[in-house]
């Protein structure tokens, strides 16, 4: 493959991170280059045709620390033109009404009508109350959801199936 994947996550607790580096593996560490946004800036972005961006909801529904203090950069980033496939972490027993809500204020936050997004993942299989990250039907997430607290023994299959599901829709988009 020809083209590169700027994979761009925020990390507390490395359950993320090691949810990023479980993708970028499955992927191809050829294809998949990580950026921690702690340590580097979202104007990489910029370097990409295609994004994968990783975030967690931390307790009733907020961001992770480290997008929370790039999200006004979040809003500036220049994406017309991009694929763009999200992923989230959450608990869906302990903060059922706000389960993967910073996945869907990703969502909304870099919306752009020109933007083609990928990867939207159903909702089946998961128990949880309330979610901003649904779509406008209800039936999928707008990323890949992970509960590393209450369904870790799912994760490595689901990110599997999601990376396969990503590169056939940039290979269906290309």
């Amino acid at each position: 493959m020809s083209f590169k994947i700027g994979l761009f996550y925020g990390s507390t607790t490395c359950y993320t991170e090691i949810a990023a580096e479980k993708i970028r593996d499955f992927i191809g560490d050829d294809i998949v280059n990580l950026h921690n946004i702690k340590d580097e800036p979202l104007a990489l972005t910029a370097e990409y045709d295609i994004l994968i961006f990783g975030i967690s909801t931390w307790d009733f529904g907020e961001l992770q620390e480290d997008w929370e203090s790039q999200w006004s950069d979040v809003g500036e980033l220049d994406l017309s033109g991009k694929t763009i496939a999200l992923f989230g972490m959450g608990d869906q027993n302990g903060y059922a009404e706000w389960f993967q809500d910073a996945l869907g204020m990703l969502h909304e936050h870099i919306a752009a009508p020109d933007i083609t997004r990928i990867g939207f993942w159903p909702n089946q299989g998961y128990d949880f109350i309330a979610s901003k990250a649904l779509n406008s039907d209800q039936s999928h997430f707008v990323g890949l959801a992970l509960d590393e607290d209450c369904q870790y023994e799912l994760s490595d299959q689901r990110i599997a199936d999601w990376s396969t599901q990503v590169l056939n829709e940039i290979a269906d988009s290309i």
